[in-house]
């Protein structure tokens, strides 16, 4: 389904911890990232990638252009001053951030029109999508386009439920029919199958905060269908509820020691990563 079977879409770069494993595969990677000193870095990082077009950073905000009111082709950024990955530019979240203990700095970056961006660049293989607050934007972008991604990952809602129920409509709207939930606090145990794997077998070792597998790489019996898929975030949510970042326990050590162990025995807790396989994929 999908135009380039050798690009990846890094949406949401942060340190490049993805990056670097698409790159090291040997993928094409088209990186989006709006705080300007990670983009600096990455591009330090991988100044060889750059040099040889094996990888492009676009640097700038990622928002939805259709509604959006301003005339400048600037945008207020949140930039956390204590958890860079935590950077957005949704003052709700930002807010929420602050609560968390975890204050911003408010700068100005670029303004990205993601449908742009895929107009220019192609529709990727894989597109992995974790910008805090804006992963919707970037599938409703699909839209304009026959053409889709064979694999997409969104970092998957965890405060409202209705918003949970939005982004699998949206999947189902462009085609998605099989999905997988990935905890992403459990990411550093997982290990690259040796047979059929995406690219080259790395024996890569995953970073606390990368994505992870993705694609054929992930164990073929686990896609399942949207509603078992929901079925399954309903009692994630339930966990949320009692011991998620909002939840009165949390605010007390005990809460937090508590939601740490049931989140190791159980796995209900953490941050999930929604994958997607297209319809029209056979594998």
């Amino acid at each position: 389904m999908s135009e380039l079977k050798n690009l990846i879409f890094d949406v949401g770069m942060h340190k490049g911890e993805d990056t670097d494993f698409y790159l090291k595969k040997g993928f094409k990677v088209v990186s989006f990232e709006a705080d300007p000193d990670l983009a600096t870095l990455c591009r330090e990082r991988f100044q060889e990638e750059v040099k040889t077009d094996q990888l492009t950073i676009v640097e700038g905000a990622i928002i939805d252009i259709k509604n959006h009111k301003g005339s400048s082709d600037k945008i207020k950024f949140f930039k956390n001053k204590k958890t860079s990955v935590w950077g957005t530019v949704v003052e709700d979240w930002a807010d929420r951030n602050t609560k968390l203990g975890s204050d911003s700095e408010v700068i100005e970056v670029s303004i990205i029109d993601f449908s742009e961006s895929l107009k220019q660049f192609g529709i990727p293989y894989y597109l992995k999508i974790d910008i805090e607050g804006m992963d919707v934007i970037c599938l409703n972008a699909l839209l304009d386009y026959v053409k889709r991604p064979d694999y997409i990952s969104i970092e998957s809602e965890k405060v409202s439920f209705d918003n949970l129920l939005e982004e699998f409509r949206i999947f189902k709207e462009l085609g998605y029919g099989s999905f997988q939930m990935i905890n992403q606090s459990k990411i550093s145990s997982f290990k690259e199958p040796r047979a059929k794997t995406e690219g080259k077998f790395l024996n890569y070792k995953f970073q606390h905060g990368s994505t992870g597998l993705f694609g054929t790489d992930l164990k073929n019996n686990r896609w399942q269908s949207s509603e078992k898929s929901i079925k399954q975030y309903k009692k994630i949510f339930k966990g949320y509820k009692y011991f998620g970042d909002d939840s009165r326990l949390n605010k007390y050590i005990h809460g937090r020691i508590l939601g740490k162990l049931l989140n190791k025995l159980f796995g209900l807790l953490g941050w999930y990563d929604t994958h997607a396989k297209h319809s029209s994929v056979k594998t």
